[in-house]
């Protein structure tokens, strides 16, 4: 029987590091519009996904991956092929984009080592210096309690909003290392939507089908806003507190107009530097989703098959040679709850490794999300959260 090593994903710098930090940035919002490609293809309803969560812990797992392996899964998350480069840019960005005394961005990396499984001393090295992981020996054989363990410290390094990550059964006397990613986000807007204005309203699903939902208000404010006539959409950006991070809504303009939108989305997910200071009345659902995502099923649709098969895959790097290790499962869940007064998001993700203001008074615009639509949390330009809602009340 294989071993099987199990990763849980779950965030005065020099000119080079900028640069490697913006490579990273853009490469992760371009696994974002992958990724969200092809859940929009089974997903049919509200979905989320966290891409910096997965591309976070997918990086971790390539510090461990040599050859094609590597190179595979590099390219996948449209990483730079060099592995010193992603480490660097990794390591320079997970500090800078902790959260502040405005907003909360909390992100924490755990190595869990079966006792006496020798982990190669380059991997322990890139876990504590490039992940800021900490390391635990556990025994997986005694599955329940490993999970239970490991779910708890999910739990608590995202305020028990993901809870049972892990799966006993997933664990047995083949397991060797789980790697964990836990990422927890929360943020006041700058502007909060006012209580009382919060009434019933139709939500279109369709053209013809609705459901009432409570729908929240902004009146008479400025926010950034472009109407895309290329993608027949509206954007509105609506910062947080502090500034550093927003939260986009990407409308079409048409309520059946999802589709034709999410067959775009290459340009969906990409700055919109056209976005500008617009005086709006907004109307927003309130909403909340949970998400479980299989990260192994996207990957195998974006190109990635080596590391998932025992004669091919090369994990040397973490530990024993070439086909000793495979990556079995990738599991991700999510959470968002979207109020009048904030945003509340959290994620974890888990690969399973084994062997096998200035604009003139005028009328304002209206930004009515009364249909479904695509958003996306970013922060200092980069995509922590992104998803859909095509019914608030589910």
């Amino acid at each position: 029987m294989k071993s099987i090593v199990v990763l849980f994903i779950i965030f005065y710098i020099s000119a080079a590091q900028e640069t490697a930090i913006q490579e990273f940035t853009n490469a992760n919002n371009q696994f974002t519009s992958s990724v969200y490609k092809e859940l929009s293809k089974t997903e049919n309803g509200n979905f989320m996904v966290s891409p910096f969560s997965a591309e976070t812990i997918l990086a971790f797992a390539q510090s461990g991956c040599k050859g094609d392996s590597a190179e595979e899964l590099r390219n996948s998350l449209h990483l730079p092929n060099d592995k010193t480069k992603v480490e660097s840019a990794l390591k320079s960005l997970l500090p800078k984009i902790k959260g502040n005394d405005l907003y909360t961005l909390h992100t924490a990396n755990k190595m869990y080592v079966k006792k006496d499984f020798a982990i190669k001393e380059e991997f322990k090295k890139a876990a504590s210096e490039v992940f800021q992981a900490d390391s635990e020996n556990i025994d997986f054989v005694q599955n329940t309690e490993a999970a239970k363990t490991m779910n708890g410290w999910v739990e608590e390094h995202t305020k028990s909003k993901i809870k049972n990550l892990i799966n006993p059964n997933f664990l047995d006397n083949h397991t060797r290392v789980v790697l964990i990613n836990a990422l927890f986000f929360k943020a006041n807007w700058s502007v909060p939507f006012q209580l009382s204005l919060t009434q019933k309203g139709k939500f279109y699903k369709t053209a013809s089908d609705f459901v009432e939902v409570d729908m929240m208000q902004q009146l008479e404010q400025h926010f950034n806003y472009y109407e895309c006539p290329h993608l027949k959409a509206q954007f509105l950006e609506l910062p947080f507190k502090g500034g550093e991070a927003s939260m986009v809504f990407v409308l079409p303009n048409e309520k059946d107009g999802l589709a034709r939108l999410e067959t775009q989305l290459e340009s969906v997910f990409v700055p919109q530097h056209e976005l500008k200071s617009t005086f709006l009345n907004v109307v927003l659902p309130k909403f909340r989703i949970e998400s479980e995502i299989d990260f192994k099923t996207v990957l195998n649709k974006l190109g990635v098959s080596k590391v998932f098969d025992e004669k091919q895959a090369d994990l040397s790097g973490i530990a024993g040679e070439k086909g000793d290790l495979i990556i079995d499962k990738v599991i991700q869940k999510d959470f968002i709850d979207v109020s009048e007064e904030g945003v509340e998001a959290a994620a974890a993700t888990y690969v399973l490794i084994g062997v096998p203001f200035s604009a003139p008074i005028e009328r304002p615009k209206y930004f009515l999300a009364d249909h479904p639509f695509i958003f996306y949390i970013k922060i200092k330009g980069l995509i922590v959260f992104a998803g859909r809602v095509t019914d608030p009340k589910v």
